[in-house]
């Protein structure tokens, strides 16, 4: 009778097993049916990239239909029947994802991306130039499709921003600037430089090499000035200047959803700027301790303007700047076997980012194609050498490469069928991004940095982590100016007023993104101080890591969940 009973309990947890996979699946089939732009920046294997997203209201409409279905779907389920199961995972990241969408509806994103980062269209575009294969027939006629496409999309991109105007949602006023300066640029580029008409310099056919210019020339600049012309004669003067989301129609509800969506945590911006002075105290107290034992001062802020401004302590060149980034990456290279089990396969390299967008980046990873056919990437600003920090390099490469974003993408996207499909391409920022900052910290423990100075540059850009906890909840619940955003972020790190620009100017038009560097290394940090605690001498970090790492970048409440699954059967 028992196992009999036991037969039927089995019997019906392979049946819901099989129900969540086949649910998953079909999700991430749609999902990326719906973005084909991110199949393509993702990576992934065995898709046509000869589309873009249908980004008309009414096909917003149709997919939001189709979410709401989903989730209550997932609803009726019982999560806790899959335990230990691989549709565990399938079931969290798909939850998690349509939850956070849902509930960022009220945030109407769609009807004021006026955005050079975060979604924008240009840097969109301008991603899948550089990242799009060609090298055949069939890609290169998939490349030229998806460019016949891009003045449709720039249409209905202005249709939606006249609609948010009528509603009364826009973007800041900075930040349409800025747009409006980085299309300025791209036109103003000749075509054989080009982001543009990068797919040509990599694919020397003369008929498509011919066909894609006449297809930027003809179709995509005229597209592009009228969008400019429309911003620059009936936006910017309408744009808010308000840079906290607050200022839109439902603002507060958009950035408590933001954070939810974001980190997976339900916290209050109080809460969060609260931590975020506590956590930059404490790490201005571990940087007063270096100071003095590496630096002879206790003078950190001294110290950190020194390390900023001091051409001593300054790149000469672009060509130094990409040198030092490789030097860093092939430490990485040779380290990683000691403190992890799963390596990643696929190389990564690195690249300056392209001029129109350099003096409003830092740096950034692109992973890797599933088929091998691209390697990962990390851009790297080379603006203005002279002006950037030898300190600051490293953190950063570390940050973006191994054992930061290189390595946990890479790792997941390699996983194959020993992890459902949604977690090799889905990515919570809290995790992702917690990693990549807890990765800085890891590379003092793997003995990567090359200096004392390159060591104070890690707590530093780790403390401009902590800051963003502060800034970004105070752009978008108490109100702060630009201008105070930037002020705190200078008071405590010292960074150069572009580096400190960059980050504030990015926040206003992508809510709470700022919030998952920090909160999300705190939590990673929290799970291996428990994990240690309750191991014992049985501790061992390769193994940690790989539990870590072993299902993508889950949210965080799955992560703990995972890691307090591991220790209890560990017992």
């Amino acid at each position: 009778m028992i196992l009999a009973l036991a037969l039927v309990l089995q019997t019906n947890s392979d049946s819901l097993a099989l129900r969540v996979r086949q649910l998953a699946d079909t999700y991430l089939t749609a999902y990326f049916a719906q973005h084909p732009d991110e199949a393509t920046l993702d990576g992934v294997a065995n898709t046509r990239h000869d589309r873009l997203p249908d980004n008309s209201p009414a096909a917003l409409a149709r997919w939001q239909e189709r979410e709401d279905a989903w989730l209550a779907t997932l609803k009726r389920i019982d999560p806790k029947r899959l335990a230990g199961r691989p549709e565990w995972v399938s079931y969290g990241i798909m939850r998690d994802a349509i939850e956070g969408s849902v509930a960022t509806r009220v945030c109407r994103f769609e009807l004021w991306s006026v955005a050079h980062t975060g979604g924008g269209w240009l840097s969109t575009i301008t991603s899948l130039a550089a990242l799009q294969g060609v090298g055949t027939e069939d890609a290169r006629r998939q490349l030229l499709a998806r460019w016949h496409a891009i003045p449709a999309y720039i249409a209905t991109e202005t249709a939606n921003h006249r609609e948010g105007l009528r509603r009364g949602y826009t973007a800041p006023r900075g930040n349409v600037q800025i747009a409006l300066n980085e299309i300025d640029t791209v036109l103003a580029t000749p075509m054989e430089q080009s982001p543009l008409y990068d797919a040509a310099r990599r694919d020397s056919t003369p008929g498509f090499r011919a066909e894609l210019a006449h297809v930027i020339e003809g179709e995509i600049v005229p597209a592009m000035r009228a969008y400019r012309d429309f911003l620059a004669a009936e936006y910017l003067g309408r744009a808010r200047t308000a840079i906290g989301v607050y200022a839109n129609p439902h603002g507060s509800d958009c950035y408590r959803a933001s954070i939810r969506a974001t980190t997976g945590l339900t916290l209050t911006a109080d809460s969060v700027h609260r931590l975020g002075i506590a956590t930059v105290e404490q790490l201005e107290q571990e940087m007063e301790r270096i100071a003095i034992r590496a630096f002879g001062t206790s003078d950190v802020s001294r110290l950190l303007e020194r390390l900023r401004s001091d051409t001593a302590y300054t790149f000469r060149t672009r060509e130094e700047m990409l040198e030092r980034a490789r030097d860093a990456l092939e430490r990485a290279r040779g380290a990683i076997p000691r403190w992890f089990g799963r390596l990643p396969r696929a190389p990564v390299v690195v690249e300056p980012y392209p001029a129109f967008r350099e003096r409003q980046s830092v740096g950034e990873w692109n992973p890797p194609a599933e088929d091998g056919s691209r390697p990962g990437i990390y851009y790297l600003s080379t603006y203005d050498p002279r002006h950037k920090s030898r300190a600051d390099l490293e953190p950063l490469s570390f940050h973006e490469t191994i054992p930061g974003h290189h390595l946990q993408g890479t790792i997941a996207l390699e996983r194959g069928d020993t992890i459902p499909a949604i977690a090799r391409y889905f990515w919570s920022p809290g995790m992702g991004e917690g990693w990549a900052e807890y990765a800085e910290q890891l590379a003092d423990e793997m003995g990567l940095y090359s200096s004392d100075t390159a060591r104070f540059g890690m707590l530093a850009d780790i403390t401009l982590s902590a800051t963003l906890l502060v800034v970004d909840t105070g752009i978008h619940e108490f109100g702060w100016t630009r201008v105070q955003a930037i002020d705190y972020i200078r008071e405590h790190t010292h960074v150069p007023l572009l580096r400190a620009e960059v980050g504030v100017d990015r926040y206003p038009v992508w809510p709470a993104q700022g919030l998952s560097y920090g909160l999300g290394r705190l939590e990673i940090r929290r799970l291996r101080a428990f994990a240690q605690q309750k191991l014992r001498d049985r501790f061992d970090i390769r193994v940690f890591h790989d539990r870590v790492l072993e299902n993508g970048a889950l949210p965080l409440p799955m992560l703990r969940a995972a890691i307090y699954q591991w220790l209890d059967a560990s017992r």
